[in-house]
């Protein structure tokens, strides 16, 4: 973490340079320390050297130093660590200062170290991981959370605490999950600070958020410079305050802000995990007061005995160290034990694979001895690539949880606790993971189920906001700087109704303008506005440079009949469209000629042609049902033909003559007379009002044959239309001609294409509705409506005006409000139907009546099915004295008679049956039973 006041006016690269000159003069004619070889019977050195580099008197550096001290007493007393190896530290204090850290940093090197651990600070961590990456010394620190120092240009650095890019995550995760879009960020401008800062404007990119404000301060500030800082700051339209700062000053922020009033309700303060740091050193009453509402993220170390009986063996061992006993234990702590731990095992991995720690000179560094300079008294670790890489592969669970790295040198599963402070003190309301976002259970319970951070899952128990509100605050207010909403108006020369200048309070009048008002009116915070006209009154604005003008930043917002278009979109928020939109075509109409064949329009060709076939149909079903029962259906060959098509065609009107004798035909005519009556009836009303709708046509059908001709198009002044036809419709622009007003729009629709005007004109609809009012209905709309869009008011990007304003537009929708403004201002004396009614819209076709066929079809079938197997039948009853008779024929005639002449018969005798009348047929079926019980009686005396 950046908690060091840097050396300002002063390149790394110099300071360096200044930094090891000084070193190498004071340690100059000292000699070189021997270093401990390994003996010829053992690989493993009697001791190994390790770094510390941190601030003694600092929030992280007096919970470090007792952390250190356990566990170097911890590991080398565990003899199956490094068996017979000690572990010594060789402590320095950077006295938060980068000079005196870079200093102490070679210092630390000159003591022959396999590892540097440290620093707190971000920004000396930047300088001397080029030392570490010169003399190849692995540089572990457990408090620096830069995300920059995870960057390719430090392979020896690795950090064992969390990177602060997940840190800024959780805090974007936590202003999407409150729904706010724009946050002002409080920092302190070192590495640590603006590293921080610039992952969170990225990360807020990603949700479609911003940071709205950015207000750095030199590290050490006084209290008066914050006081100016956050005066400006409150100026902002902004009320979400995201603070990361350092934990030893970062508590004078809130104190400056609570004297400000910034600390009540409507405001949101989010922490990082300074804050969290320092109270956990140092808890008091006062400090809660100041807090009460605050939002803080603090790094989530899982609970368990080993971290229960570490806190207890801290605080003895810093109760002996200090007679004060207001810093206490942190985080921090954990990390700065579980490093030292990492280091231990690493180096018994490192020797049981027979590697050796041997130093050597830099060859570089050889090459200044010829300067007072001289670097090479500083040695370069041989085998600290290896050693780095065996750390990298380390996988166990300390104090703080699983340490292992990614590919990127980073920890895995980082994870915050989410806290809120209110009167009961600091109280957790959630977890966040990068593994599932925000939770209420313990990140490592879902590590075993797949990552899952979907907006539905996340979970926060209820937070205690500024002001003791429960309810998450709107997060924004109009800027507190004396300015009001600058609102611009299209200065309209045509359609005034919609927007136009009066001289009232506003300034402005019309119906976009109440509708405006209307809202503005449901909004539960006042909104101070002025309306600017735009445009110079003597034509139309171009609604594309007005829109620009609110994304310019010259208006706040843009009130009209703004249509909402794609291109616009891209600039501006738009509303809630408070009344839909599109473009039709309008053109010159006429009376149409009557046509003596109107009687054949209620149908289709198609339909027609069904319609005669089934008429024909069903009268040679009928004939078939009926020929063996009735005498009306029987005679010449002629005549039946004849009472078919009288019995067909008399049905329509209910007029046939011939009764139905058979149940089947009976069933079958019911069905019939059902599906003519109701053709019938369709026609009828079809035919009805085709005569009666008036007849207008148009040589223009609609935009196709617009597009195909060559004729000139009219399109109103400064709307989207132009372009919309230009490149969308590809129409030459040569053939467009902007139109001023409804004089103009009449005038060159009667004059026409060929008296210099136009064929048609392209405009929306709510503009062609009182244009055809004002004409007298002279004109129509032809074609369909080729575009669907809406009108809406334009705010800025990401403004949460857009939003509220959109909520109260569909309140007024539901309530009818709406529709009482429309009423006011759009109603017109004569209200024409707009579209051409055209005839091809009233014509019947199949579709409408299939359902009526199928059924009929249906019963059709069944009824030949059932008459079928009736005559089956009955010549089956038939058959044996026919076949008798047969039989005779064949014994007298010629043996070779063929197959097929005996089907030729039997097929001639099934007609025979077919044709015979019903009676006839039961008389013979009687008959052959009767005889059949004679034979069978006479059969029975005999014997």
């Amino acid at each position: 973490m950046g908690f060091c006041v840097m050396i300002s006016g002063v390149t790394m690269g110099l300071m360096f340079l200044c930094v090891s000159g000084f070193w190498v003069l004071l340690t100059e004619g000292a000699g070189r320390e021997s270093f401990l070889r390994n003996s010829s019977f053992s690989s493993r050195p009697s001791s190994v050297n390790v770094g510390a580099l941190f601030t003694y008197d600092s929030f992280i550096g007096r919970a470090a130093k007792p952390a250190f001290m356990v566990a170097i007493e911890d590991v080398n007393a565990d003899q199956n660590i490094l068996r017979g190896t000690k572990l010594n530290i060789v402590f320095h204090d950077s006295n938060c200062s980068g000079f005196v850290g870079t200093m102490g940093a070679l210092q630390v090197m000159e003591n022959k170290v396999v590892a540097a651990i440290g620093p707190q600070s971000s920004g000396i961590g930047h300088l001397i991981s080029h030392v570490a990456n010169e003399l190849h010394v692995p540089l572990l620190s457990f408090a620096a959370t830069d995300p920059t120092l995870s960057s390719l240009q430090y392979p020896y650095f690795l950090r064992t605490t969390q990177n602060d890019y997940f840190q800024m995550n959780a805090v974007v995760d936590f202003v999407s999950y409150c729904r706010w879009r724009e946050v002002v960020a409080i920092f302190v401008d070192d590495e640590y600070g603006r590293n921080g800062i610039s992952v969170l404007g990225d990360a807020l990119a990603k949700k479609r958020a911003k940071i709205s404000y950015k207000a750095a301060f030199r590290p050490g500030a006084d209290n008066s410079s914050l006081r100016d800082l956050l005066v400006s700051v409150n100026l902002m339209e902004s009320r979400i305050f995201v603070v990361h700062v350092n934990p030893d000053s970062g508590l004078n922020v809130f104190s400056v802000a609570k004297s400000l009033g910034m600390m009540g309700s409507g405001y949101v303060w989010i922490a990082t995990d300074w804050l969290l740091t320092a109270l956990d050193s140092r808890l008091d009453p006062k400090t809660m007061d100041l807090l009460q509402g605050v939002v803080a993220f603090r790094h989530y170390t899982p609970e368990s005995n080993e971290k229960r009986r570490f806190k207890a063996r801290w605080k003895s061992l810093r109760s002996k160290e200090s007679s004060g006993g207001d810093d206490g234990f942190n985080s921090y702590a954990m990390y700065a034990y579980d490093t030292v731990w990492l280091v231990a095992r690493a180096l018994d991995v490192f020797f049981s694979q027979g590697n050796r720690v041997t130093f050597s000179s830099d060859p570089n560094l050889r090459k200044t001895n010829g300067t007072n300079i001289k670097f090479s008294a500083l040695s370069v670790f041989n085998e600290g690539e290896r050693f780095l890489q065996v750390i990298h592969e380390m996988y166990y669970t300390g104090l703080t949880g699983q340490i292992r790295f990614d590919s990127e040198k980073t920890r895995i599963n980082p994870a915050y606790d989410v806290v809120n402070i209110n009167s009961r003190g600091p109280q957790r309301v959630g977890y966040w993971s990068n593994h599932t976002g925000f939770s209420v259970e313990p990140p490592e319970t879902f590590y075993s189920k797949p990552p899952n951070t979907s907006v539905e899952h996340q979970r926060l128990n209820e937070i205690i906001w500024p002001g003791g509100v429960t309810k998450p605050p709107r997060g924004w207010v109009f800027p507190d700087n004396g300015e009001s909403l600058k609102i611009g108006v299209p200065n309209r020369v045509s359609y005034k109704n919609y927007a136009s200048e009066e001289k009232n309070q506003l300034g402005v009048k019309g119906y976009c303008i109440d509708i405006f008002e209307a809202a503005v009116e449901l909004l539960p915070y006042p909104v101070p506005r002025t309306y600017i006209l735009y445009g110079d009154g003597k034509r139309n604005p171009s609604y594309d440079n007005l829109v620009n003008e609110v994304a310019s930043n010259n208006f706040d917002v843009a009130v009209g009949d703004i249509t909402i278009v794609t291109n616009r979109t891209k600039f501006v928020d738009f509303t809630q469209p408070f009344m839909e939109s599109g473009l039709v075509v309008v053109a010159p109409v006429k009376g149409a000629k009557t046509s003596p064949w109107s009687f054949l329009k209620p149908f289709t060709v198609e339909m027609w042609a069904v319609t005669g076939l089934l008429f024909l149909f069903v009268g040679a079903i009928i004939w078939i049902l009926e020929h063996r029962f009735n005498e009306e259906f029987r005679g010449p060959p002629r005549r039946q033909i004849i009472t078919v098509f009288w019995f067909s065609f008399s049905t329509m009107f209910f007029s046939h003559r011939e009764n139905t004798v058979s149940t089947l035909g009976r069933f079958v005519l019911l069905i019939w007379l059902f599906v003519v009556l109701i053709i019938n009836s369709s026609y009828t009303a079809s035919l009805t009002s085709i005569l009666t709708v008036q007849q207008l046509t148009s040589r223009i059908e609609g935009m196709d044959s617009l597009i195909t001709s060559s004729e000139p198009i009219g399109v109103q002044d400064g709307t989207f239309a132009y372009k919309y036809l230009v490149n969308e419709l590809n129409i030459a622009p040569s053939r467009i001609i902007p139109l001023k007003n409804e004089q103009d729009y009449l005038s060159a629709l009667q004059l026409g294409p060929r008296g210099g005007g136009v064929a048609a004109i392209v405009d929306e609809l709510p503009y062609i509705k009182a244009l055809l009012s004002n004409s007298n209905c002279e004109f129509r709309t032809v074609g369909q409506e080729f575009t669907r869009t809406g009108w809406g008011f334009a705010f800025q990007r990401d403004s949460p005006l857009a939003v509220d304003m959109s909520t109260a537009i569909l309140q007024l929708s539901e309530e009818g409000k709406l529709e009482k403004i429309r009423k006011k201002w759009l109603t017109y004396s004569h209200e024409c139907s707009v579209q051409i009614a055209d005839t091809e819209n009233y014509k019947l076709s199949v579709q409408s009546f299939w359902g009526l066929f199928l059924i009929c079809g249906i019963v059709w079938f069944i009824a030949l099915t059932l008459f079928c197997w009736k005559v089956f039948w009955q010549c089956q009853g038939l058959r044996p004295e026919e076949e008798s008779d047969e039989l005779r024929v064949s014994e007298e005639a010629s043996s070779s008679r063929s197959g097929r002449s005996l089907r030729a018969g039997s097929f001639k005798d099934l007609i025979k049956v077919v044709d015979k009348r019903e009676v006839e047929i039961k008389e013979i079926l009687k008959q052959k039973s009767s005889k059949k019980l004679k034979a069978s009686q006479s059969s029975a005396e005999t014997p």
